[in-house]
């Protein structure tokens, strides 16, 4: 029998674009689910590096990984520190 090995597939190793990020989100966005849309930005900012966006960021880092985690929420106030320091801003436009 052979044996098959398997590697973790991480979604963030390939997201190293600006352009592509912001299109995961955007779809994450469109499923109006919060879980979808909170994993998107975990892979987002592990893209960007944790480390580096927990410095950025003044949120630590096991904190970060918490609150973009499989159970995470993260608050408006935690959104408004992330998004900049992942390039990315926020915008509202009226409903068609």
């Amino acid at each position: 029998m052979m044996t098959i090995e398997l590697t973790r597939f991480d979604a963030a190793a390939y997201l190293t674009e600006a352009e592509d990020q912001a299109d995961l989100l955007a779809e994450a966005l469109a499923t109006g689910d919060v879980h979808v849309i909170t994993q998107a930005i975990g892979i987002v900012a592990r893209a960007h590096g944790m480390t580096e966006l927990a410095q950025e960021t003044g949120i630590k880092r096991q904190q970060l990984y918490r609150v973009l985690g499989p159970e995470g929420n993260p608050t408006l106030g935690t959104m408004l520190k992330l998004l900049p320091a992942l390039g990315l801003r926020m915008r509202i436009e009226a409903a068609a």
